[in-house]
């Protein structure tokens, strides 16, 4: 679950269980020991969906920009990046984590074991990757082990992007978001898009439970288009509680979408909006 610690939705901060104590910590450990029996698959379904975008956004002639970066919102420990450009899946990231070896390391072993796993996986189509994400630790050690190209902690719920991340915005050409729905709003969005110089794509994985309305009119607004196939859905993860579980189904309800078949069944599930000039 890649977030950022700041809530753009009340309704969200009371009803949706809070990881707060795992997104920025030294290492990514805590954060794969308590989502694992959560059964967190997010990033395992967009996984194919961020490959396949990237390339074809990559694909695109740029006027001899160069390729172009990828800006993943909401970065946490870079597991976004890891899957993109490693040859490398949701669950050995979790068996890898957990695992007894992992857990006997200090943070400088974790990193350094870390170095090799990733660099002997990197594909050869890579793409730049920078984070965005409230927690510059987390963002630290996806930097140490390889993962981000480069990562800022701006907090654009707030304020306005800073010198380095703007000058980073010019090199970005897809804009990625998976779990973060719930904790970025349309002014994150509306401050980065005022720093983009390329053509931006947009590929965001948002719960059903969060209206995507407001992103999607700030995407609107700088003359991108936004589809939504809300027939299909990904499961996110299992609910922590039955409390968690009523107010997703009851939110639900409120903005007239039916929860039978799928949140009715114990899961939080995400749709898939695309956006693109």
């Amino acid at each position: 679950m890649t977030t950022s610690k700041v809530s753009g939705d009340a309704s969200e901060a009371v009803g949706k269980t809070r990881f707060d104590d795992i997104y920025d910590q030294a290492d990514p450990r805590a954060y794969f020991a308590q989502l694992a029996p959560l059964e967190y698959v997010i990033p395992h379904h967009a996984q194919a969906v961020f490959r396949r975008t990237a390339a074809e956004r990559a694909a695109l002639a740029d006027g001899g920009a160069g390729r172009p970066a990828v800006l993943d919102v909401c970065c946490s420990y870079g597991i976004n990046a890891a899957l993109l450009n490693h040859d490398v899946t949701l669950a050995e990231l979790y068996t890898r984590y957990t695992s007894r070896r992992a857990g006997a390391m200090s943070t400088d072993e974790l990193a350094a074991w870390d170095r090799e796993f990733y660099a002997a996986r990197r594909r050869s189509e890579a793409y730049p990757v920078y984070g965005l994400d409230v927690a510059p630790r987390a963002i630290a050690y996806a930097r140490r082990v390889g993962l981000l190209d480069a990562g800022f902690s701006d907090d654009l719920e707030n304020s306005e992007p800073g010198p380095e991340l703007t000058d980073a915005l010019e090199r970005v050409g897809l804009v990625t978001l998976s779990g973060g729905g719930s904790y970025v709003t349309d002014r994150t969005f509306t401050a980065l898009l005022a720093g983009v110089r390329r053509p931006l794509w947009v590929s965001a994985f948002v719960l059903r439970t969060v209206s995507y309305a407001p992103i999607a009119g700030s995407l609107t607004a700088h003359g991108l288009r936004t589809t939504s196939d809300l027939t299909r859905t990904w499961p996110q993860r299992l609910f922590t509680d039955d409390r968690e579980r009523r107010y997703a189904i009851d939110t639900l309800r409120r903005r007239g979408i039916d929860p039978v078949g799928r949140e009715d069944r114990g899961r939080f599930h995400a749709v898939l909006h695309e956006s693109r000039p």
